[in-house]
């Protein structure tokens, strides 16, 4: 498994508890036995279903059976953004590469290094392009990760002690600090912060390595 990917799953709360998390077929069904179980109970805590590679909630169609909300799947508008994104990604040129032929200006000095590397100068390029484009990733996607932690933060325990403190706590990078202030919060909610925030800090030591490697 490429250990530079983001977490891609789904959790739900309702309330301050957490109810499932994981795949997000497995969350969808657990958020709609809650759903179910609470519709015309007026004290039922409010369901949120966060996306935890961005943080963010999700809504979801969760009217109807389980196989209906389900299906709906494939026409919820952040796949389908998903998919518009990698069609874009792609583009025009040869079938599944989308190769794209431009000119490329070097001095002869350049051109007689790449001549001489195996596989020729087209593939020499793409891998030198790969291997700097990943040392970017992990970098964006470290600070992506941290951010998903803080928006999941600010919208599901905005209103709980030490909140302002363990907002400065995860921006600064203090994780032992962070760990004391959300100590006693629900259970649920510390677990998830600390899962996000261990997230980060693994993407974050992988962006460091690239660094430190870095010519």
């Amino acid at each position: 498994m490429d250990q530079t990917q983001p977490i891609e799953t789904f959790t739900a709360f309702a309330g301050h508890r957490c109810l499932a998390s994981g795949a997000l077929e497995e969350v969808l069904l657990e958020a709609k036995k809650y759903v179910d179980r609470t519709e015309s109970d007026p004290r039922a805590a409010p369901l949120l279903v966060f996306e935890d590679r961005t943080g963010s909630p999700v809504d979801f169609d969760l009217h109807g059976t389980p196989a209906e909300a389900l299906e709906r799947l494939a026409f919820h508008p952040l796949f389908a953004s998903r998919e518009a994104a990698e069609a874009k990604r792609t583009g025009p040129g040869r079938p599944k590469l989308g190769v794209i032929s431009r000119e490329v200006s070097l001095l002869p000095r350049h051109w007689d290094w790449l001549e001489q590397q195996r596989g020729g100068i087209s593939v020499t390029l793409r891998a030198l392009v790969e291997e700097a484009r990943k040392r970017g990733q992990n970098t964006q996607l470290a600070r992506k990760a941290r951010e998903a932690a803080g928006k999941f933060m600010w919208t599901i325990a905005g209103d709980l002690p030490n909140f302002e403190e363990a907002a400065r706590a995860l921006y600064a990078k203090d994780e032992k600090r962070l760990e004391q202030l959300i100590r006693r919060w629900p259970k649920g909610i510390k677990e998830h912060v600390e899962r996000l925030v261990g997230e980060a800090a693994r993407l974050e030591a992988l962006a460091a390595l690239d660094a430190h490697m870095s010519p």
